[in-house]
């Protein structure tokens, strides 16, 4: 598969602090890539530059390139509602909107408006049964997204991402709120979803990211350290610092 994404020398600035430094990073299609590295090093605010969440948060500023498809999504140019449907994001905590199952998956389309001929109906369903949600709630869709459990929510929170057709999904810390089984049914799923995404996880769990990814890149101190195929980074690393932190030495 190609390259679908790519970072060019990034480096990202919170006012004079300095976050991330010089992060050049290749993401493959329809490919699971995981980041890892301790608290604080940058992961979750190099996801979010993927998709332009950082922009919500002032005195921010951006050095370097972020591509999609070759197109530089911080040119002056860009359409950043665009990117951010092309780049969907599922967080850490489950965050349904307070409205049904139906609505919650319906916002996006609705909001975009181009279902390109496709009732919201089918879009709904299809969403959910992609998420790998439908057979639990099909006969709940008009019950409030806020009673379902945990893993529920996020399986509802993956379909509402779905339903705007994004090419790339961005997952921070997508298990961390949720017990083991409920983990399991998300990384069963995101298997799933890779192949027709690109998926982009940061996690702090090393089991998962060994489990899921096929590619696996260590942070730290807002430096992107090492980066390869997962297998390899865990079995072994090429730096001492990655495997320190695998080894649990420290972080």
């Amino acid at each position: 598969m190609g390259i679908k994404m790519q970072t060019s020398s990034l480096s990202f600035y919170y006012g004079e602090k300095q976050a991330l430094a010089n992060v050049s990073l290749k993401f493959r299609e329809q490919e699971i890539t995981a980041l890892i590295g301790p608290s604080g090093c940058g992961k979750s605010t190099f996801l979010r530059t993927l998709n332009r969440m950082n922009d919500t948060i002032p005195h921010t500023r951006l050095e370097g390139e972020v591509l999609l498809d070759n197109q530089n999504i911080y040119a002056p140019d860009a359409d950043v509602v665009a990117v951010r449907k092309k780049v969907g994001m599922v967080f850490q905590q489950p965050n349904p909107f307070p409205k049904s199952v139906f609505n919650n998956v319906a916002f996006g389309p609705r909001m975009s408006g181009n279902n390109q001929g496709v009732s919201l109906d089918e879009v709904v369903e299809g969403s959910l049964r992609a998420a790998a949600l439908w057979d639990e709630v099909k006969d709940s869709l008009h019950k409030s997204g806020l009673v379902l459990s945990g893993g529920q929510q996020q399986r509802l929170c993956i379909a509402r991402v779905l339903a705007i057709e994004p090419e790339v999904i961005l997952m921070d810390e997508p298990c961390s709120a949720l017990d083991p089984i409920a983990t399991l049914k998300i990384e069963e799923l995101m298997q799933e979803l890779k192949k027709k995404y690109t998926i982009i996880i940061v996690t702090h769990n090393m089991q998962q990211a060994a489990r899921v990814s096929q590619w696996t890149g260590f942070f730290l101190m807002g430096e992107l350290v090492e980066y390869g195929i997962t297998r390899d980074i865990f079995t072994n690393p090429q730096n001492k610092k990655t495997e320190g932190y695998i080894t649990g030495r420290f972080g």
